[in-house]
């Protein structure tokens, strides 16, 4: 790993300011690339422009940036992409995607006229992917591409659809880009092609909101790229490969934000890549102007860094651009109590200064470029780990990375194979390269997810082997990894994502040198294996989320199926199994086993309700989380109930055979002690409560089906989106197809005393095979407690998840268990609970309520000596008086509620209580927003 190169802060003259933030002459710091193609001609004239390109005036009728009133909206983006498409032999615009509404997530490509030829743009775009892939790249053809080849930037903004100054910013460099006649703008489109993206959620930029239509929020999706919008997006990224990525956000106040970032910061990101974000940062306090760095006395319309904004997470739009391209990811903040024509300015200041370095030093960018996949192959043939480093000078690593070996990582096929064969699909379309084993093989050590190791391992046949020694080493560890080795504990998402663990599929890893027979995955594996006789059954194991998938869309199509109870095995009558039913098994990796007759509990298509009463969001959260699983990709038609319905027992409540209730901000769903008594007689007559964390458990307690409580987490509890080991109660229906051990996300969720009137389906567990992952303090708590609960009431149950089985869509292993709850069997006489409220629930009822500090996210703590409580407290005060605190073993601990759930980039003032506390001197010993 190259040492991060720090360039010093300064702040240059108001008069290079001024005309750097214009854009029109050469940025100062680098020398210009060469390139193979004659440059082309420009003025001296900053202000030259070509007349037959449209300005944004023209169009849209206003200004961009100084003057600007209002801003843009969908149709004008479009507009004004269009109209500068058919005036500009500079310009190419297309569609990436489209969003949920359906509305086009359009592009331009800009450059000069000879690179975007359509030829000519597919030839650079290949150069720059062979500088992916050292192995079929020589040292001396890619010293040539840096030559010759323009670099690509992209520039996209209004990935939360309420922040919208990005957007607007990007049309304005693009009219610049294919407008302008100086040599500043012949520089950049000479040495770059500038993809812009102006909206990345047109469907939340209509609703000014900060998620898409399915409440997902898009900036914490990249990964996974559950969300169409997000999914398109990678697709064009893998065809047009940055080197850098801008991303364009809006923030509370009237300050702007750009790197250098804050700490923590991914071990897996190059150094190369940081580097170049650094400097990138210097280039932007050269041309931002306004008022320059903020301090002490200038507060307003002036930018700042390494606060708040880390490179941690593997969802953001700057850590996967970084990690998974090898680009220098650039998050831009401008707070949005600025007036919009200073808010779209300074966005154009920071994209025209970033271009402008990137065009500046595009050859040396390029080189570096090839250098961050050469070493990244070098580090995986040596099984070597990048170790962790901190970007903000205050700050020193305190968790080094382990001293691991990983060459290898072995998806193991015995169990869930449609998902492990999802987690195939989801690296082979990030470029990384995975083979099926062809032959059993042994691996001498191994170290087995959940802080296991093992000896002489046989890893059998059909397995997926995903080897280091390849480009894409970085992403894979990024991903992959069971632990993120977080450098520092400042925390503003998750502090784990590991896929095998979201899945809960059977991993290993391991420093060994193995070399298995094994072939290169080229299509997902699925689908029948064979013929069965007409009258007998294709079978498969609904033991994973693809299957459940699978198995929701059939019924959905009415298609008979039958499972077995003992096995978690389906079967189709074979006569049902048609070429389309074959296609869909093979898309989700779900393998088709001829079978005799079918035989089994008949699977019934569930009538869900989705509660929208009191305390639940609509528009983000698990509500929108299950509208995305539960009715678009299972195909389910959810009907709202609200709490009226319920309290007046109407048909639009006691029509369905399932309730679900998402988390929410309410302890009783605004339920009646009249309604509370028709959800106990609706569970009694064979129906199914499926009650999510908070407000799904509590309104559960509340009308008296279940006996947990929840436990009162001790002052330092910290389980900030981390995995633990589960045990698993096989015998409850809602369990079918799960291991005996298992893993489940928690995400500092109520902690819940086990049931003494049903199962305990999922259970910390209380001796040393307790485990858990990322970054937690006292989860011992734990121990012993409840995860999933399932509560009989007469011929129904309640199911209750302490946790959201349904986070991002990407908890896999949770939503096989909320599928089995959806399918749930009748219960036989002999199993049924006489309805009715008995001590052990009344009392749970009567309990008192746990205060919610967190909403559906997570409070924010913030961690002290105890010697610094009091100056913490008075700087706290001048922000809220809400203020929890506690000590425990020489630490203070500073509890600020957050009733909505807000994260720190969308809370009102959690980033500035920070920096207060940092400008204060006050050590900060961790951070959890």
């Amino acid at each position: 790993m190259r040492p991060f190169r720090m360039a010093p802060a300064r702040r240059l003259a108001s008069a290079a300011t001024i005309t750097l933030l214009l854009g029109m002459t050469p940025l100062l710091g680098g020398t210009p690339a060469a390139s193979a193609a004659q440059p082309s001609r420009c003025s001296d004239d900053p202000t030259a422009r070509l007349s037959t390109v449209p300005t944004p005036e023209n169009v849209l009728g206003f200004p961009l940036g100084a003057g600007q009133e209002r801003v843009v909206t969908n149709d004008e983006v479009r507009t004004y992409l269009g109209a500068v498409d058919r005036a500009s032999n500079r310009v190419v615009t297309g569609v990436m995607t489209t969003s949920v509404l359906g509305q086009p997530l359009p592009y331009a490509v800009v450059s000069n006229e000879r690179h975007v030829r359509p030829a000519a743009l597919r030839e650079i775009a290949d150069d720059v992917r062979d500088l992916r892939d050292p192995r079929r790249t020589s040292a001396r053809t890619a010293a040539r591409t840096a030559k010759d080849s323009p670099a690509i930037v992209w520039v996209t903004a209004n990935v939360h659809g309420g922040e919208k100054s990005g957007a607007d910013a990007a049309l304005k460099t693009l009219y610049e880009l294919a407008a302008g006649l100086s040599c500043a703008v012949a520089q950049r489109n000479d040495n770059l092609v500038t993809i812009i993206v102006p909206t990345q959620n047109p469907d939340g930029r209509d609703a000014t909101r900060r998620q898409n239509e399915f409440g997902f929020d898009l900036n914490r999706d990249w990964f996974a790229r559950t969300q169409q919008e997000t999914d398109g997006k990678l697709e064009l990224l893998r065809r047009y490969p940055p080197q850098v990525f801008v991303d364009a956000h809006e923030m509370g106040g009237r300050q702007y934000f750009f790197p250098p970032n804050a700490d923590p910061i991914h071990h897996e990101i190059a150094g190369e890549a940081v580097d170049w974000i650094n400097r990138i940062g210097e280039a932007n306090k050269a041309g931002f102007g306004f008022n320059g760095a903020c301090d002490e006395t200038v507060t307003t319309e002036c930018y700042f860094n390494y606060d708040t904004y880390d490179m941690f997470f593997m969802g953001y739009g700057d850590t996967v651009p970084t990690t998974g391209f090898g680009a220098a990811g650039m998050t831009y903040e401008k707070g949005s109590a600025s007036a919009v024509a200073d808010r779209v300015q300074q966005q154009f200041h920071t994209q025209w200064s970033t271009l402008g370095w990137a065009a500046a030093n595009k050859r040396e960018v390029l080189d570096g470029y090839f250098d961050i996949w050469t070493d990244a192959l070098a580090q995986g043939r040596a099984g070597t780990l990048e170790p962790n480093e901190v970007v903000q000078p205050t700050n020193e690593v305190q968790f080094p990375v382990p001293n691991l070996s990983i060459r290898s990582y072995f998806l193991l096929p015995d169990r869930q194979l449609a998902d492990v064969r999802q987690l195939v699909e989801r690296l082979r379309r990030m470029d990384v390269e995975v083979y099926e084993v062809q032959k059993a093989t042994r691996v001498p050590t191994a170290r087995v997810f959940g802080g296991r190791s093992a000896t002489n391992v046989t890893v059998p046949k059909g397995a997926y082997w995903i080897p280091m020694d390849q480009p894409q080493k970085h992403w894979i560890q990024a991903i992959m990894g069971e632990d993120p080795y977080v450098p520092f504990p400042y925390f503003y998402d998750v502090s784990s994502w590991s896929n095998p663990l979201l899945m809960g599929i059977n991993t290993i890893y391991t420093g060994d040198s193995v070399r298995p027979r094994a072939e290169l995955v080229r299509k997902v594996s699925g689908g029948r294996t064979g013929a069965a006789w007409p009258w007998g059954s294709y079978t498969y194991p609904l033991d994973s989320a693809a299957a459940a998938e699978f198995t929701f869309t059939l019924l959905g199509r009415g298609v008979p199926l039958v499972r077995d109870l003992t096995t978690s095995r389906v079967a189709i009558p074979a006569a049902k199994v048609s070429r389309s039913v074959d296609g869909l098994a093979e898309s989700l990796g779900v393998t088709l086993t001829p079978g005799g007759r079918p035989a089994g509990t008949r699977l019934d298509l569930p009538d869900v309700g989705l509660f929208q009463g009191a305390g639940i969001s609509t528009t983000s959260g698990s509500h929108g989380e299950a509208r995305y699983v539960l009715g678009k990709r299972w195909g389910l038609d959810l009907k709202p109930v609200t709490t009226a319905d319920i309290n007046d027992n109407t048909e639009a409540f006691t029509g369905r055979t399932v309730l679900l209730v998402p988390d929410g901000s309410s302890a009783t769903g605004g339920l009646t002690a009249a309604g509370q008594a028709n959800l106990r007689d609706w569970i009694g007559r064979g129906h199914t409560y499926l009650g999510l964390r908070n407000e799904g458990t509590r309104v559960a307690r509340a009308a008296g089906l279940t006996s947990t409580t929840e436990k009162t987490k001790p002052a330092d509890y910290l389980v900030i989106g981390s995995h633990l080991r589960v045990d698993v109660d096989q015998d409850s229906p809602v369990a079918l197809g799960r291991p005996a051990e298992d893993f489940e996300f928690n995400n500092s969720d109520p902690i819940l005393t086990p049931s003494t009137t049903g199962t305990n389906v999922l259970t910390y567990p209380t001796d040393d095979t307790f485990w858990a992952n990322g970054y937690t303090v006292g989860a011992e708590t734990l121990k012993g407690t409840a995860a999933v609960v399932d509560e009989p009431t007469g011929a129904g149950r309640a199911v209750l998840f302490a946790f959201n089985p349904l986070f991002r869509a990407y908890n896999e292993n949770g939503l096989h268990l909320v599928a089995n709850a959806l399918l749930y069997p009748p219960n036989p006489p002999s199993a049924r609970r006489t309805p009715g409220t008995d001590a052990a629930r009344a009392s749970a009822a009567a309990a008192p309520v746990t205060p919610d500090l967190g909403g559906g996210w997570r409070p924010i703590t913030i961690q002290v000596a105890a010697g610094d409580l009091p100056r913490t407290r008075a700087i706290v005060e001048r922000f809220t008086t809400d203020a929890q605190t506690s000590e425990k073993n020489g630490s203070a601990y500073v509890v600020i509620p957050n009733p909505q759930g807000l994260q720190v980039d969308e809370h009102p003032f959690a980033r500035d209580l920070v920096r207060a506390l940092n400008a204060a001197k006050v050590p900060l010993r961790s951070v959890v927003g």
